[in-house]
């Protein structure tokens, strides 16, 4: 018999996902959805095929009946609660799976509580951007026993995602320690363009000059970067795509495991201090590419461009 599948959290990553989930994932039962603003849950269920999907207005709802329940939330305290509600429930024999980005020892916690309780756990955090989430062209990171593992691969390459770094029989927090350190690969990556792009305004390379070299030389993200700050949209956007609050909750994280296994990681800790200078100028809306804008300013240009 297919399993009943739930997922919980809707932002920028878990729209995408869960609608790959729906419409590639070969699903025989409708996906139970649940978010805590119910309205991003009914919504996102009548974009999709009729039938498919359904609501729930609790986690209580999603749990109960369902084998596998995926999660992808925004920090460590969300996921949580949500974890603390769904054992409330008998879940003896059933499967969690969290996609969210935590810290590592988040990870091993989480699986110590869901284990004690007969149930299985599986983190999987994953990397791309929400379009490459919209386009089910993530990299994901599933780990915890094989078994388990097996249960999930069905849903990742060719349904949420376009490969798996596979890290079954390894820990859960093999794969959110990786997730952590790989996004202060972003975070370096926008450093070094908005300090590019800023040094090619104020010296008169000119940006667009500067962003054909990028085409050239580092296609993909880089690029993609490039363009956000050039047009705008930075600073332009209603909703960020790679909330600030966000960044700087992984880039904690990453501080936090440098200093705790005597490393420093000094790039993070520039792009960090950029990171609390958007949130000064724009709070929460910020984005993480407004460190041109934070860039600019001590440079002596406006934060938007």
């Amino acid at each position: 018999m297919a399993p009943q599948i739930a997922w919980i959290g809707l932002g920028n990553m878990g729209r995408g996902m869960c609608k790959n989930l729906v419409e590639k994932g070969n699903l025989d039962k409708p996906l139970l959805i649940f978010n805590r603003t119910k309205k991003r849950a009914d919504d996102l269920s009548a974009q999709l095929p009729s039938g498919k999907s359904a609501a729930v207005g609790t986690i209580d709802e999603a749990v109960k009946t369902s084998d596998i329940i995926f999660a992808c939330v925004g920090d460590d305290k969300a996921i949580n609660e949500i974890v603390d509600a769904a054992l409330q429930n008998d879940v003896k024999g059933k499967l969690i799976v969290d996609c969210s980005t935590v810290h590592p020892e988040t990870s091993e916690a989480l699986a110590k509580r869901i284990t004690e309780k007969s149930a299985g756990f599986v983190a999987c955090p994953v990397f791309g951007a929400p379009a490459m989430a919209d386009n089910g062209q993530l990299i994901c990171l599933p780990a915890g026993p094989a078994e388990l593992v097996d249960k999930v691969k069905p849903y990742l390459t060719g349904v949420m995602g376009r490969a798996v770094i596979d890290f079954s029989d390894q820990a859960p927090s093999k794969a959110t320690l990786l997730k952590v350190i790989g996004n202060t690969f972003v975070f370096n990556m926008i450093e070094t363009l908005s300090e590019g792009h800023t040094m090619a305004e104020k010296t008169g390379l000119g940006t667009e000059n500067l962003h054909k070299f990028v085409e050239l030389m580092f296609p993909g993200p880089y690029v993609a970067y490039s363009n956000r700050m050039q047009s705008g949209d930075y600073h332009k956007r209603e909703e960020p795509l790679f909330a600030i609050d966000l960044a700087r909750k992984d880039a904690r994280h990453a501080l936090d495991l440098a200093k705790n296994n005597g490393a420093r990681m000094r790039a993070v800790e520039v792009a960090d201090a950029h990171f609390a200078d958007v949130q000064k100028h724009v709070g929460s809306k910020g984005d993480v590419a407004g460190i041109y804008g934070a860039v600019r300013q001590e440079s002596g240009l406006k934060y938007e461009n």
